[in-house]
């Protein structure tokens, strides 16, 4: 006889998604504002992201891509890259553009510990060239991996001014 004891999983709910976004944000902004090493690089205190729509609906789209397929990759199904998803979005002309991905973190501080106990994640997180991201999950039942995340990172490129004479 086996007795199998288990609790229920408690998924993130797309209801509260913006709530999520939010607690990942203040996250990666404590990060940032205080500094970091991530892996063997020295990272000192750079100004905090600002959450942006665009750069959150290119994140969705990937995330809800890789939850539907199964896969994990930056790559999407159809080939694009992060920087195509982010154009694709409407974010306009950047100056950089960057992503992280992550499956299976249930939670918030789960995903955003994961990321900033990566290098490569960490890096992109402390990146001073980006200044706005991201934030989004999908999350799949049937998967193994149950939630797909992803950042999308940014610079908008400066709009070009004129002087009249």
């Amino acid at each position: 006889m086996w007795i199998v004891v288990a609790s229920p999983v408690a998924l993130p709910s797309a209801k509260d998604a913006g709530s999520i976004g939010r607690q990942i944000l203040d996250l990666v902004n404590r990060a940032r504002l205080t500094g970091r090493r991530c892996g063997s690089k020295p990272y000192p205190p750079t100004a905090p992201l600002i959450l942006n729509p665009a750069l959150a609906s290119a994140a969705l789209a990937h995330s809800q891509d890789m939850a539907l397929s199964g896969r994990f990759d930056h790559r999407g199904r159809d080939g694009s890259s992060p920087a195509m998803r982010v154009e694709r979005a409407g974010y306009g002309r950047y100056l950089a553009v960057g992503e992280n991905i992550a499956a299976g973190a249930m939670t918030p501080a789960e995903v955003a510990e994961g990321w900033l106990d990566s290098p490569a994640h960490c890096e992109n997180i402390m990146d001073p060239r980006f200044s706005e991201i991201g934030i989004a999950f999908a999350v799949n039942p049937s998967s193994p991996e149950l939630v797909y995340w992803t950042q999308e990172f940014a610079r908008p490129r400066p709009s070009r001014s004129f002087a009249t004479p």
